[in-house]
């Protein structure tokens, strides 16, 4: 097995520090403050762009969010049944609407829930998801799911909040249809341009994004325009280049120093699919590690193999992204076989 890969492949619980995925705020909004959520409220309220880090009010999935008691949690969301990135396929949902409801999840509560002002950014350590068939089949209309989200682990520094767990169940039609869990840090301004270094100049890591490299074959990794491919060829054997776009209207809804966490799922989602093709398959389960920022300014290697025979129903791929030397990013991806497909 490619060395890379030796060390993600016995994966039970992700462990390591917290350096990638900061969700960023607009500057406007970077001083304002959060309505807070609290048990003692009558209402809940309404989830707007601001709270989810999103400049594009189409983005947003969450639409409402109640304190139900101390660090516990009830958020609705709708899952549209047409998305222009995240697309239905095999009358299933893309299951990384899920990890983006929970990324959203992430900025909301945070400012919400815990009281961390606009311009702080959350960054993202670990996160985990596991799906049944049922949560994903497409209806006639928006699918509306329910997060029962727990906060556990919450750790404050000079009374603001500076990282903790999500412990979330998802919840379709009254009906436990998955779990998802993550872990992320809470950084304030100054402590994130301490941390970035010269990277936190927004305009200089733009600048020194490299260009976009030529996408691998659409149906290889389960998608249908290469746009949203973002995968590149490599001459080595199981091994793929992160094609980064910071063109794309919803991988970078807004500038960011980095590329996202939301683009390293799809990175490892698409190098699962193409090691399984041409198996139709959707990943029903995530396990994965995030332990360095990745940067725009340098290659970024994706090794990916089977775990197990295919022919089961299901089957998991192994996952790694390494940047100059050093894993970036890890896991493991569960694959379901879609029948008849």
């Amino acid at each position: 097995m490619d060395p890379w890969l030796l060390t993600v492949a016995g994966v039970g619980h992700l462990g390591g520090k917290v350096r990638v995925s900061a969700i960023a705020m607009p500057a406007d909004m970077a001083d304002k403050a959060a309505v807070r959520l609290t048990p003692e409220a009558t209402a809940g309220i309404p989830v707007t762009a601001a709270y989810v880090h999103k400049v594009e009010v189409s983005e947003v999935l969450l639409r409402e969010a109640w304190a139900t008691g101390e660090d516990t949690y009830w958020i609705r969301a709708d899952w549209p049944r047409s998305h222009g990135f995240y697309t239905s396929r095999h009358g299933l949902h893309d299951p990384l609407l899920l990890a983006e409801t929970v990324r959203q999840a992430v900025p909301l509560l945070s400012h919400a829930g815990y009281g961390a002002p606009f311009g702080h950014r959350q960054s993202w350590s670990s996160l985990n998801y596991a799906l049944t068939p049922a949560a994903l089949a497409v209806g006639e209309g928006d699918t509306e799911i329910e997060l029962r989200v727990a906060c556990q682990d919450v750790v404050r520094r000079a009374g603001r909040l500076a990282s903790m767990n999500l412990q979330v169940e998802i919840v379709r039609d009254g009906t436990r249809v998955g779990t998802a869990r993550t872990r992320f840090a809470n950084h304030a301004p100054v402590l994130y341009e301490r941390i970035r270094g010269p990277y936190a100049d927004l305009a200089g890591a733009t600048a020194r994004a490299l260009p976009p490299a030529p996408p691998v074959d659409p149906a290889r990794v389960g998608r249908e325009h290469p746009a949203d491919v973002v995968l590149a060829a490599s001459d080595v054997p199981g091994r793929s280049r992160l094609r980064i776009d910071l063109r794309h209207p919803v991988l970078f809804d807004h500038p960011v120093d980095h590329a996202p966490g939301m683009l390293l799922l799809e990175a490892a989602r698409q190098a699962a699919q193409a090691v399984a093709h041409p198996r139709p398959v959707v990943a029903v389960g995530m396990d994965t590690l995030f332990t360095r920022y990745c940067e725009l300014d340098a290659e970024c290697w994706i090794h990916a193999g089977l775990l197990d025979s295919p022919g089961s129903g299901t089957t998991r791929a192994v996952v790694s992204l390494v940047q100059n030397d050093l894993c970036v990013f890890s896991g493991v991806v569960t694959l379901m076989e879609i029948p008849g497909a």
